[in-house]
């Protein structure tokens, strides 16, 4: 009698995942007494013995079941051949089912070598045992439960009954699958490893995907080893490309990358000649140039660079050019980042190339165009605003100060104040401040305080606009809340000249007081200087929008361009391109104000009237005309002309640069414990400043430190010594050099704590 049946298309696995490929077994697998296959090229100690030592993954037929049995003497007739099962292959037969018939097939010769398949299987008659045929089509259609019920039902009412041991075996196995793959969905990756081991013929490449959940369970319980021998099975044995690729794809986020390169190896040439892991290298090199491009001490190998390049110039899509920008800014190549980011956006304008364009644009010292850039996209997201807050802080920060259009800065005002961001109304205050426009400054300074009332800068700011205002009320008020707090803020009111030089930056810094107090008084009292204002935010920020593109809209107020002479800030010894000597150390008769402007070999003159001329020289700044001098100057008898002329060359050296020779100068006469001290400071310094220009920054941190234990640091060198700190990734270090400077109201200190925090925002 013929039946059809519906096969349930999953259930195809249940019948065919038993078949042996025989030449796949010796390759990879030898048997053991337990009946299981054990897996070999494991180098790794075994963590659990009871599990890994008899698990293996095989392809291979069922293996028989280990059972604990009492060894029994042969019986004369063992050379019988024993009764093969045949009902599963009629059955498949009668469905002409031919994949799963040739499975079952190679199933039984696996299992009876010397059994031989009928000539022609559709041709066995019918199973006559109905209840048992409707068993096999339960089975089929995956309805275990129902099946286990009919057995037990048929044993309870035909005892002597019992079901076929083949039928038997795959229902054992078809339900350990479903348990192997349940455990695995739970992430019970001890339990997959488990029935992985008993079950090893579930394990082929009919049913790759249980192949691929025991390799993860082995790479996520720490089996690298073992991880790696299963999805190196699948590459060695199962022929399909698209499980081949996959394989591959799935142990890209548990292998480590050399991991990966052994499977690699495997790949195979397809008949177009390409090779059939290529979109997987891909992935590789993407993935080392994105993880480079948050963390920049990881070293990306110059092919994957390449291989990254090469694909964003041939594939037109946003995301690899964006990869490539992260990369190169967090590795301080902002040009370069540009480029890139700026071909991802012109593909696709979104926030992520924005961002980087901005932070690019910040880092080469563009502001104005990084504000332009992220505005856009300014609310996508908390990164964005914080690119955006940035690129306002750099922007109003620059020294002297920039004309920024009212628009821009009416556009600014509100994000600011919504933001809430009190280092970007420091600014503001600032910005104002230096053009003169001491009360909106003040009101830009309390609004800051508004949203940080601990912020020392901000109040000095405030204080040093009350002081031009003429508030001395207001500005004792302020003093009083810092007492003990700001050293600077509480010595406000003594005499400049008693400043101590590098110390703190002296009001001077933003002009003389005759220069820059306004004709009117503040309108408002000292408590309102220090306490929030209690009207709106936005109002008022509002107001002081419209004053400060009210200043620069007006032409008739002091340009920044004429403030620059006045903004120079104070130095606490001469730089090294600028060091001068003093007149009181000439102990050569005087200078000559005039006649060194003519071109006059000093060998030709008296080694005192080339000293004299060395000196001259030097105030025309020709330095090096001034060294030939000095080296004329050298042959003179008298001990303090000597020293003279040594001096002074080493000054002449100093001022272009040239730190070497400056010191061999300076050793050619004994010079004054001062005077020695003095060139020490401004050679260290230099040297410092060379170092840290071709980029050797441990270099440059040393100088500082010998320059530090005879000499206060200058604000610049601390800035210097904050960018070498943040070059070697010690951002830390770095943050607090700039907090330090910030806090003598340095424009540059504010500047590197922008920085140090966009960094710390992985924006770079």
């Amino acid at each position: 009698m013929k039946k059809s049946l519906l096969i349930v298309p999953v259930i195809a696995v249940f019948a065919g995942v038993v078949a042996v490929q025989s030449d796949y077994v010796p390759a990879f697998a030898t048997v053991i007494n337990s009946g299981s296959l054990a897996m070999p090229g494991s180098s790794e100690p075994e963590a659990d013995t009871g599990i890994d030592d008899q698990y293996d993954v095989a392809q291979s037929g069922r293996a028989p079941k280990t059972r604990t049995t009492t060894p029994a003497s042969p019986a004369p007739d063992a050379a019988v051949a024993p009764k093969v099962d045949e009902t599963a292959l009629r059955y498949f037969a009668r469905q002409g089912d031919k994949r799963r018939l040739e499975a079952e097939i190679a199933r039984l010769r696996a299992l009876y070598p010397g059994w031989t398949p009928p000539a022609d299987p559709s041709a066995v008659a019918p199973e006559t045992d109905t209840a048992l045929d409707a068993m096999w089509k339960l089975y089929a259609a995956g309805k275990l439960p129902e099946l286990r019920k009919a057995i037990q039902l048929r044993q309870t009412s035909e005892p002597q009954w019992k079901p076929p041991a083949d039928l038997m075996d795959r229902v054992e196995l078809a339900e350990s699958r479903e348990q192997l793959i349940n455990a695995s969905d739970l992430k019970q990756y001890e339990t997959v490893i488990r029935i992985g081991s008993s079950h090893s013929s579930l394990l082929t490449c009919s049913d790759v995907d249980l192949l691929w959940r025991v390799a993860e369970a082995f790479a996520r319980t720490n089996r690298t080893s073992r991880a790696k021998d299963a999805y190196g099975y699948i590459l060695d044995n199962c022929p399909k490309p698209e499980e081949r690729l996959a394989t591959v794809q799935k142990a890209l986020p548990l292998l480590t990358r050399p991991d990966l390169e052994a499977l690699l190896a495997k790949e195979k040439t397809t008949q177009d000649g390409a090779r059939e892991f290529d979109t997987i290298r891909n992935d590789l090199a993407r993935k080392a140039v994105a993880d480079a491009g948050t963390d920049p001490k990881l070293m990306v190998p110059p092919a994957d660079l390449e291989r990254v390049e090469k694909l964003a110039n041939d594939i037109i899509e946003p995301s690899d050019p964006l990869i490539l920008g992260w990369y190169y800014l967090r590795h301080d190549e902002p040009a370069n980042a540009e480029k890139w980011f700026k071909l991802s956006h012109e593909r696709e304008n979104a926030p992520s190339s924005s961002q980087g364009m901005a932070l690019a644009m910040i880092a080469q010292s563009r502001p104005a165009e990084a504000e332009q850039t992220i505005y856009e996209w300014r609310d996508s997201s908390d990164g964005a605003k914080a690119v955006y807050m940035a690129a306002v802080a750099n922007l109003l920060a620059q020294d002297p100060p920039v004309d920024i259009a009212p628009a821009v800065l009416q556009r600014m005002v509100p994000e600011v104040v919504e933001a809430k961001d009190a280092n970007a109304a420091q600014q503001f205050g600032w910005y104002a401040f230096l053009l003169n426009q001491f009360e909106t400054a003040a009101g830009w300074f309390s609004t800051a305080l508004q949203w940080k009332p601990d912020d020392e800068p901000s109040s000095y700011g405030l204080v040093l606009a009350r002081e031009q205002l003429g508030d001395m009320a207001g500005v004792a008020e302020i003093q009083r809340l810092w007492s003990g707090k700001s050293e600077r803020i509480g010595r406000l009111g003594e005499l400049r000249q008693a400043r101590e030089r590098g110390l703190v930056p002296s009001p001077e810094r933003f002009g003389t007081r005759d220069a820059l107090l306004p004709a009117t008084q503040p309108t408002d009292g000292p408590a309102a200087a220090v306490t929030p204002p209690q009207t709106d935010p936005a109002v008022a920020a509002n107001s002081l929008a419209d004053r400060v593109a009210a200043t620069i809209a007006r032409t008739s107020v002091t340009r920044p361009g004429e403030l620059q002479s006045q903004t120079a800030p104070l130095q606490t010894a001469p730089a090294p391109s600028r060091v001068r000597p003093s007149r009181q150390m000439k102990a050569s008769g005087q200078r000559l104000p005039a006649g060194c402007t003519t071109t006059l070999d000093p060998q030709t003159i008296s080694p005192e009237s080339a000293l004299n001329r060395g000196w001259c020289l030097m105030d025309i700044n020709r330095p090096l005309e001034a060294a030939a001098a000095f080296e004329r100057g050298l042959l003179s008898r008298s001990d303090a002309a000597r020293s003279d002329a040594a001096y002074g060359q080493s000054l002449a050296y100093l001022r272009v640069g040239l730190a070497d020779k400056a010191a061999v100068a300076a050793s050619k006469a004994r010079q004054q414990q001062s005077r020695q001290i003095e060139l020490d400071i401004a050679l260290l310094s230099s040297r410092a400043t060379d170092a840290f220009t071709a980029g050797r920054y441990n270099e440059a941190l040393l100088a500082l430190d010998q320059r530090a234990r005879i000499a206060p640091e200058r604000n610049d060198l601390m800035v210097l010594r904050g960018y070498a700190y943040m070059n070697l990734n010690r951002l830390a270090d770095a943050q607090r050099v700039f907090e330090a400077v910030a806090a003598t109201g340095s424009k540059d200190g504010l500047r590197g704590m922008a920085t140090v925090r966009a960094i710390r925002n992985k924006e770079y």
